[in-house]
């Protein structure tokens, strides 16, 4: 039985609201984070979510885009050994509509091996990275979220001091619910209460 209490967050100020594990802390208050972005961690795990607005990607097709965004972030990132495990074609969502132009979702989940913060490549955990992305074309919006699940800490890694080093405990084992569920969750139930966000008027 999970440990976890899911509860139906609220992000950026209550415009969009999801729900994931009360477990994670946000730390967007902690860290130095963009404006458009909301960061949440489980600091004794080392899982971490984060959901980000970025302008629309017109030369980025939707199928697919979510793997041309965890590609984009394994450069951004400076990882090594890339690889991509799954990606979904296009889906759409019924509960997510902008004047009930329904949003097109795409997923994918890869691994990739990552430092911390300034830490260098001799630092660099292997982490798998699940992500989301929402096409949001008719407020010209890509949003992103991304979840980040520790496969093998590094030793060298300030991550080790807390998780420990070497391969971790799967969240099952130690009565938490899999990133992979939370990750379904959060896209599921990801909803937009204020379409104001974007820059959108108010009748929609």
């Amino acid at each position: 039985m999970s440990e976890d209490c899911h509860r139906e967050r609220s992000l950026f100020g209550g415009a969009i609201v999801t729900t994931f594990p009360l477990r994670f802390q946000d730390i967007s208050n902690v860290r130095e984070v963009p404006d458009h972005q909301e960061v949440y961690a489980d600091p004794d795990r080392d899982e971490s979510l984060i959901i980000e607005l970025l302008d629309f990607k017109h030369d980025v097709a939707d199928n697919g885009s979510a793997t041309w965004f965890l590609q984009d972030l394994s450069i951004e990132q400076d990882a090594e050994g890339t690889v991509v495990i799954e990606q979904s074609g296009m889906m759409q969502t019924d509960g997510l509509c902008f004047r009930d132009i329904p949003v097109v979702v795409t997923t994918a989940i890869g691994q990739m091996a990552i430092s911390k913060g300034r830490q260098g490549r001799e630092a660099q955990n292997l982490v798998r990275v699940y992500l989301a992305n929402l096409r949001l074309k008719e407020v010209n919006t890509d949003v992103l979220i991304t979840a980040y699940e520790p496969i093998l800490i590094n030793p060298l890694s300030e991550s080790a001091s807390t998780v420990g080093a070497g391969v971790t405990i799967p969240a099952q084992q130690s009565g938490f619910t899999p990133m992979a569920d939370i990750f379904k969750l959060v896209v599921a139930s990801f909803k937009i209460n204020d379409w104001s966000l974007f820059g959108a008027a108010d009748d929609v």
